[in-house]
């Protein structure tokens, strides 16, 4: 295969914005994909949209006159976001696009379906590019849950790590893989920001959507019999392979434990950044992890990292940048990966991680200008994936 240039597009369950990543992707045929970082950014929603958003989460009920509404406006912001990443990039061959996950359906320990907002034909029309989209459904279709898709990255880019490596991206739900086990496994833990942001949101009469560097929770104080009802969540004890989103997580959650706890703003936003500290280090502790490598936005709020670091104890805490992939454009070089895995005919999900039946080859391909015309598929699959723009002191150990 030649090296693809791919821009990949995602938002996350924060929904405060669009991810943007371009990634130059090639393989050298002895099972090694080589992934070349060639930038990334975000661009925030519309103020309107993100409440448009933000509203038609459960348990609002949608008309379709509104899902339609939304699907195309996301679109265009999808659109729009795909149009700034190549000129500040350059051009790309192919476009991936995650989209905005609005709901997930799980029931009984299993997701039954899941749907995502940003209708691929909006970033078609405005790049005149193919784009590799609706990636999750697949995956579900097989059995399994279409999350976290973190995993596949993962697992091939911490293959030749001495494990077990836990990869952990904080996004609005923290999810991990663990690598150097008998197979990869990933799943959701619970809430990363998503509680927080709701807290946030609730305690400043809606004036910031975030507890920006956790500087509200660093004034506060954990209330402990709080925190105990919160871990008192079937959810933690579930066993994975598992997902989860803000349909369980959401501001009515919060609301519902917080109705009869007379708390200051400090003291629930140090709560709530100790649940997801002591879920996430719960979860990771079941595996002993030699090391644990973060990404997402919750590597930025250092309140958070201090806990989640003191509730690790022995265990190491890196963040990707450390190993060479930028923390803040993971999810879009995810992305990225997983177009060009399906552009070159592999399949985009590992089993372990997700619950599928098996591997399968994800998303849905829309034309761009020109007719379609797809490379030879891959003969082998990947085993591992360099990340080859520097040599950092850890990719040295």
């Amino acid at each position: 295969m030649s090296s693809w240039r791919v821009l990949g597009l995602i938002s996350g369950t924060s929904m405060d914005g669009i991810d943007i990543a371009v990634a130059e992707l090639s393989t050298s045929g002895d099972g090694t994909a080589r992934l070349r970082p060639c930038g990334s950014t975000e661009v925030a929603y519309p103020a309107e949209l993100r409440r448009r958003l933000l509203a038609a989460l459960p348990p609002a009920h949608l008309d379709a006159r509104e899902f339609c509404v939304l699907d195309t406006e996301v679109g265009r912001a999808f659109a729009d976001a795909a149009r700034h990443g190549i000129a500040e990039f350059g051009d790309v061959d192919l476009i991936a696009s995650l989209g905005q996950t609005l709901y997930h359906w799980v029931e009984d320990g299993r997701a039954r379906g899941t749907t995502q907002l940003g209708q691929p034909a909006w970033i078609a029309e405005a790049t005149g590019l193919p784009v590799i989209a609706d990636l999750r459904a697949r995956d579900v279709a097989a059995g399994g849950h279409g999350a976290p898709l973190a995993g596949v990255l993962d697992a091939l880019w911490l293959a030749d790590r001495p494990g077990p490596s836990i990869a952990l991206n904080i996004g609005g739900i923290a999810n991990i893989t663990v690598v150097g086990g008998p197979e990869p496994l990933a799943y959701d833990t619970g809430p990363g920001n998503a509680l927080l942001d709701a807290a946030a949101t609730r305690v400043t009469d809606g004036a910031t959507a975030s507890d920006v560097g956790g500087l509200i929770a660093a004034d506060g104080r954990v209330h402990r019999r709080l925190l105990e009802r919160l871990l008192a969540d079937d959810y933690y004890r579930a066993e994975p392979p598992k997902s989860t989103g803000k349909e369980h997580f959401g501001a009515d959650y919060l609301d519902s434990a917080v109705r009869e706890v007379d708390i200051s703003g400090p003291d629930l936003l140090a709560t709530l950044t100790e649940l997801t500290a002591t879920t996430i280090a719960d979860a990771c502790h079941r595996h002993g992890p030699r090391e644990v490598i973060a990404s997402g936005g919750g590597v930025h709020n250092p309140t958070l990292m201090a806990a989640l670091r003191d509730r690790l104890r022995d265990v190491a805490l890196h963040v990707s940048d450390d190993l060479g992939l930028p923390a803040a454009g993971k999810e879009g070089y995810l992305t990225a990966l997983l177009g060009w895995l399906t552009w070159n005919g592999l399949p985009g999900n590992v089993p372990g991680t997700t619950g599928a039946d098996g591997p399968r080859l994800l998303g849905a391909i829309t034309p761009g200008a020109r007719p379609l015309r797809l490379p030879e598929p891959a003969s082998e699959p990947v085993h591992r994936l360099r990340i080859t723009h520097t040599t950092t002191p850890l990719e040295a150990e």
